[in-house]
């Protein structure tokens, strides 16, 4: 058995709301294996909130949407380079840490799973704060920056807004509560929640954002 968190969209009063949910674990690192752990995931959440409709965001997920969705897959617009980066390397490539080190910008033109590796991230101790596009940003409140960055570079995709908003609860098998805090599935679901607000054009200003949170 293991434990995962699924977020589910939050009301007025909370962004997200987080659910600790046991599953059956299939041990294994192929996709098969994954799947067929989302699959008992989903099925155990569902189980206690019958009626929800709950999508996979990673590279794993069964839905195109889910796949679309990755960190990997999903692009923020740079106007310094004038193009679309994904959102995993704008977020890895930002991280600035306490003994000076970083941004690593030059992560913008690297394959995501490349960014992700980066030894560099692991010897460089704790992370201070992010840099984006001149601007310093927070550590604080925890995995603000990273909702922030993947909100703001789904609004740049529009077409891909009506399915998503359609789900009421998200997921990421590979996200490790125990060993990360950043998860794509916990800002879906805040970016359903300012939809159905209707508070979407409040992503655009961290501080606005982080006041929402």
């Amino acid at each position: 058995m293991a434990r995962r968190p699924v977020f589910a969209v939050g009301d007025q009063f909370r962004p997200v709301y987080r659910r600790d949910v046991e599953f059956l674990w299939f041990a294994g690192m192929s996709d098969a294996q994954k799947r067929r752990c989302i699959d008992s995931l989903h099925e155990a959440y569902m189980t206690r909130f019958p009626g929800q409709k709950v999508l996979e965001i990673s590279s794993k997920s069964r839905q195109a949407l889910g796949v679309k969705l990755s960190a990997f897959n999903l692009t923020k617009f740079v106007p310094s380079l004038g193009r679309s980066v994904p959102v995993e390397c704008v977020f890895q490539g930002g991280k600035v840490f306490w003994d000076g080190v970083g941004p690593f910008t030059e992560m913008y033109g690297w394959l995501p799973i490349d960014a992700r590796r980066d030894p560099r991230l692991r010897s460089s101790g704790p992370v201070k704060g992010f840099f984006f596009e001149g601007r310093d940003y927070p550590n604080r409140p925890e995995s603000a920056f990273y909702c922030w960055i993947w909100c703001n570079a789904l609004l740049e995709h529009p077409e891909l807004h009506g399915e998503l908003l359609q789900y009421d609860a998200f997921t990421d098998i590979v996200f490790n509560p125990e060993k990360s805090r950043n998860c794509q599935a916990e800002a879906a679901a805040i970016f359903v929640t300012l939809a159905r607000r209707g508070q979407l054009d409040a992503i655009r200003d961290f501080d606005t954002f982080v006041k929402l949170l």
